[in-house]
């Protein structure tokens, strides 16, 4: 569970540690892993990497990899504003993709937002020297759980929406549930029902919806694999 240190992500892996899962949980410096000691009391294991930095995503993913293979990823770190936002909400999920051991399950963290995305990868800064939008930052995140899927058989991969929610990125007072907005992540990460074991969907509240056109295609698909793989030296 990447940025599980407060929000959404800290509240996924809570009720997964509940639920009697191995769960390991992330944070992005020592600092903000000393807020966790409750989950790591309760026995998740604890990485620590700032996914701003692609240094530290490979560090992070060479780690994983050492340890017990993983059966799922909830990439749920994110960024609203700011130079970070192309960094951790698009290369750092495809840097893990594309380098930890393939788990079965690949959840992406999306946004009502990607709809306002451009399909356009004319002059996208990846390496954050200046603000990113975060609504293109989410249509790429989308098309790459709907490239992973299309790609690699055997693992599911889904997209989630989940709303705009009273976390420290939405605000105090976003009007969507909180507890509706870690279920759906946690449900196609470790359910049994049929539909949490399908692929390629984007979901929202465990309900499955259209996306924006772009991340359908498969030319668009292509053309921001080729961009990432060339951007960070690393093919999915």
């Amino acid at each position: 569970m990447t940025g599980s240190a407060d929000g959404l992500g800290r509240a996924a892996a809570d009720t997964l540690l509940s639920a009697g899962h191995d769960v390991v949980v992330h944070a992005r410096s020592r600092k903000r892993a000393a807020s966790m000691g409750a989950l790591v009391g309760r026995g998740a294991h604890l990485v620590v990497g700032d996914f701003a930095e692609r240094d530290a995503v490979r560090e992070v993913a060479a780690e994983l990899n050492e340890s017990e293979p993983l059966d799922a990823v909830i990439h749920n770190a994110g960024v609203w504003s700011g130079p970070a936002v192309m960094p951790v909400n698009i290369v750092a999920p495809y840097l893990l993709t594309a380098l930890l051991g393939a788990p079965r399950r690949l959840v992406y963290l999306s946004s009502n937002s990607h709809f306002s995305g451009r399909p356009s990868l004319a002059a996208v800064d990846w390496r954050g020297k200046s603000a990113g939008s975060y609504a293109d930052s989410k249509l790429f995140v989308t098309t790459l759980a709907a490239a992973v899927a299309r790609l690699r058989t055997g693992v599911l991969s889904n997209a989630v929406d989940p709303g705009w929610v009273p976390t420290k990125m939405g605000g105090p007072s976003a009007p969507d549930d909180l507890e509706l907005g870690h279920r759906t992540q946690e449900w196609l990460a470790v359910g049994d029902e049929p539909e949490a074991l399908t692929t390629g969907g984007y979901w929202y509240h465990r309900r499955r919806r259209e996306p924006h056109p772009s991340v359908r295609d498969e030319a668009f698909q292509t053309r921001l694999l080729e961009a990432l793989a060339e951007e960070t030296g690393t093919a999915l």
